[in-house]
């Protein structure tokens, strides 16, 4: 199946151009017109970026990143805002609802295709047949049916339950600091009492194993606050 671009635009041609370019690219695209139609395809269409239409006279973007970014569910949802040159109130605007990406129009097609390439590519869920639902970041494959994780080198990586529950979290919601007590609720049953050192613990166990068998080990200590895994390759 194609990933899904929600673009949330008032012009129809700029929709049907772009639409074309995704479609040549390997993208599926719906159009959404107001906030109202944005948050409800988001909610039924989930989509795997949303691109922001935003016009000078329009407050129309900001409005709709604010509404996805402010859902649990939907936060970790990429959102991409095309902006008008000397549109510095509506880059404040969209930066404080939680944008992912601003680019300045005009901006060449394929500069915009490479960005949600990289950003889908980090993470992507699929089915994966006989052997169940698929959980991929960059070199990284997980197995949730069955709990294994391997590399793209085939070595497998031993994660107990929990750990692989946190990791498994750390990448539905990369770049998105996760607290502690979110961690735990992903993580735990919930008749089990978890302190936060416990947390310190399994995340530097998750460490290690990534360390020893992946180039990837991307997960970053957000002080007084929790963990976070990073959204570009390193």
């Amino acid at each position: 199946m194609k990933p899904l671009v929600l673009i949330c635009s008032e012009d129809a041609e700029f929709y049907l151009n772009f639409s074309h370019v995704l479609e040549v690219d390997g993208f599926a695209s719906d159009l959404a017109a107001s906030v109202e139609e944005a948050v409800r395809q988001v909610n039924e269409r989930e989509p795997q970026a949303v691109v922001l239409d935003c016009q000078p006279a329009n407050a129309v973007g900001p409005t709709i990143c604010a509404r996805i970014k402010s859902e649990l569910r939907t936060s970790a949802l990429p959102v991409v805002a095309l902006i008008a040159p000397g549109a510095e109130y509506q880059h404040l605007d969209l930066l404080k609802a939680g944008v992912d990406e601003c680019f300045v129009r005009p901006i060449a097609p394929a500069k915009l295709l490479a960005y949600l390439r990289a950003k889908l590519a980090m993470a992507r869920c699929f089915d994966g047949g006989e052997n169940g639902r698929l959980l991929i970041w960059g070199d990284l494959e997980m197995r949730l049916a069955s709990h294994q994780i391997r590399c793209c080198n085939g070595q497998r990586i031993h994660l107990s339950s929990i750990e692989f529950n946190l990791l498994r979290y750390l990448i539905e919601n990369r770049g998105k600091v996760c607290s502690r007590d979110e961690l735990i609720d992903a993580a735990w049953p919930d008749n089990i009492h978890v302190d936060a050192r416990t947390v310190d613990v399994h995340i530097s166990r998750i460490r290690k194993a990534l360390s020893s068998l992946s180039a990837h080990n991307g997960i970053q200590t957000v002080r007084s606050a929790g963990y976070t895994l990073e959204e570009e390759e390193t």
